[in-house]
This record gives C-alpha cells, structure tokens and sequence, in this order.
C-alpha cells in the first residue's frame, strides 16, 4: 500500500489542523492504521492508531483529548483531527499501516511496515 500524507501548516498555539493520509490499493480496509511524529533533534514517536474497522481507537498520553483520529474505508483515507495545539506539537507527522494481527495495538515503528511521506506540522506560540 503506498500512502500520502497532507493537511500540514502553520497554526497558532489554540488552532486546530486536520491531517489526511489517502492510501492506494485495495485492501486499506485491512491494515491497522496509525500516525507519528518526529520533532527535530527527537525520534519518531506514536501518536494515534486506528483498528480496520474504525471502532477502536489509540492515542498517546501527551495527545490524547486533544487529536482523533478517524478513517474511511470506502475512501481509503485515515484523518488526524488536532485541537489545542500547542508549540510542543510542532513535528513533521507521517502515517503508517501496519498489518499487527494483535490484541492490543502497534506503537512501535517496527510494527508498521508502510510509511507516507510526512507533512510539517508547526504551532507558533
């Protein structure tokens, strides 16, 4: 599956962004999809994660209340909604598909085998 990434951008501290990511192919509906981010000089860190059918979701302390993330499998498309950013959210973001096969959920880089280009995300203060 070949993923893109879109929706990045300049806010202020307090705005909101919406990311994209459209994948390609057939079969989007059957991978775990979740997002990252990577701040400059920092790793990439997990973000939020979605199960196939969109029901359950996943998110990281230092987001959580504030992002959702969502998909659409008749659009092959995965969402991030981001409130209340802040100066600390600024990073380049990517999604990711992962084929886990688990019972909780993939956090980690290794478990997602299919990566988007990422799309700057930057919160003035």
């Amino acid at each position: 599956v070949q993923l893109q990434a879109s929706g990045g951008g300049l806010v202020q501290a307090g705005g909101s962004l919406r990311l994209s990511c459209a994948a390609s192919g057939r079969t989007f509906s059957s991978y775990f999809m979740g997002w990252f981010r990577q701040a400059p000089g920092k790793e990439r860190e997990f973000v939020a994660a979605i199960r196939r059918s969109g029901v359950f979701t996943y998110y990281s302390d230092s987001v959580k209340g504030r992002f959702t993330i969502s998909r659409d499998n008749a659009e092959n498309t995965v969402y991030l909604q981001m409130n209340s950013l802040k100066p600390e959210d600024t990073a380049v973001y990517y999604c990711a598909a992962s084929a886990y096969a688990g019972t909780t959920y993939p956090s980690q880089e290794y478990e997602y085998g299919y990566w988007g280009q990422g799309t700057q995300v930057t919160v003035s203060s």
